[in-house]
């Protein structure tokens, strides 16, 4: 038997089970996964709140990384003791994993079990921001919100690979120093003051693009801090939803671009993923990348994770360990 967290119900931690579920073996195009970390992401809090609707009960999670134990007819590119990762296969919390095969990533030499799970969702969402939403080119300068977290790191690091001046705003002054560390060049503690900070750095011109995963706490400023035709990229809503926009309000800030992105839609075709997943390995294998692992939990934890996510405790990636 394996073993998988299970929401029963919408509402707050009272809701999580950690329940034995029956093993079930690969059908044709799937692979059985033991798993060895699965990575925590605030779609899960959203989905336990009930802001996300599901039907329960409800398995969630959806990356991870681990080994496989069995392979179904017709899969030819993975065998039995590939090391794998993944983002995108539905109920990932959980100790074995059926899933398909084209949504798998062949894990590289010298990543650790943690790594690869805490890589993928955020990693990937990280690559797709800085070079297709809105492609950074160098001597721009932008904004990354919530700095020290895990896509804020990666992100930060990401862009400084394609040459960009990099401002950040994070939380507290512990986290400020993390966020420094990944290489951006001005930190700001707490979310008031940065749009005039950054019209400042910017010769009162504005961001050619501000990365807000905060949302509804930071977005009216986050718009007044774009430049005329600049990009905002509202990417997660960890304060909550951003209440409806009048799409005049982007005509007043100067033809300014809203998109709110997800990863489906920048991994559409597998020859995309790998595209994508090929030069994240390849950053971090020679260095110019760097994940943070922020804490790991037992799988029958999952409750404090989340918790401590939301809560803004934590910095970098959070990982269960089945």
């Amino acid at each position: 038997m394996a073993y998988a967290i299970r929401y029963a119900r919408a509402g707050g931690p009272e809701v999580i089970d950690y329940v034995e579920v029956p093993d079930r073996e690969p059908g044709p195009g799937e692979v059985a996964i033991d798993v060895a970390g699965v990575g925590v992401n605030f779609i899960e809090t959203y989905q336990r709140s009930g802001t996300y609707k599901v039907d329960y009960p409800f398995v969630p999670g959806g990356e991870g990384a681990g080994v496989i134990s069995a392979v179904g007819p017709e899969v030819t590119t993975f065998a039995v003791g590939d090391r794998v990762a993944w983002a995108g296969i539905p109920g990932s919390y959980a100790s074995r994993l059926v899933g398909p095969a084209d949504k798998l990533l062949a894990v590289p030499r010298g990543l650790s079990d943690e790594q690869a799970a805490a890589v993928p969702l955020q990693g990937l969402t990280a690559h797709y921001l800085a070079t297709s939403t809105y492609p950074i080119q160098a001597g721009d300068t932008v904004l990354v919100h919530a700095g020290a977290g895990g896509v804020g790191l990666l992100l930060t690091q990401i862009a400084k690979i394609k040459g960009a001046r990099v401002i950040t705003t994070v939380s507290t002054e512990e986290k400020a120093e993390l966020s420094r560390e990944a290489g951006a060049d001005e930190v700001i503690v707490g979310y008031t003051g940065f749009a005039d900070r950054a019209r400042e750095l910017t010769d009162g011109e504005g961001l050619p693009v501000v990365y807000d995963s905060v949302g509804r706490d930071t977005f009216d400023a986050s718009l007044s801090a774009v430049r005329r035709r600049g990009h905002l990229v509202l990417f997660g809503a960890s304060s909550g939803p951003v209440p409806p926009v009048d799409p005049q309000r982007l005509n007043d800030a100067g033809s300014v671009f809203l998109t709110r992105p997800k990863l489906a839609d920048y991994t559409v075709t597998r020859s995309e993923l790998l595209e994508r997943s090929t030069e994240l390995f390849a950053w971090i294998g020679d260095g110019r990348l760097s994940v943070r692992i922020g804490g790991t939990y037992p799988l029958a934890e999952a409750a404090r994770a989340q918790s401590d996510l939301t809560a803004r405790k934590t910095t970098g990636k959070l990982v269960l360990l089945p």
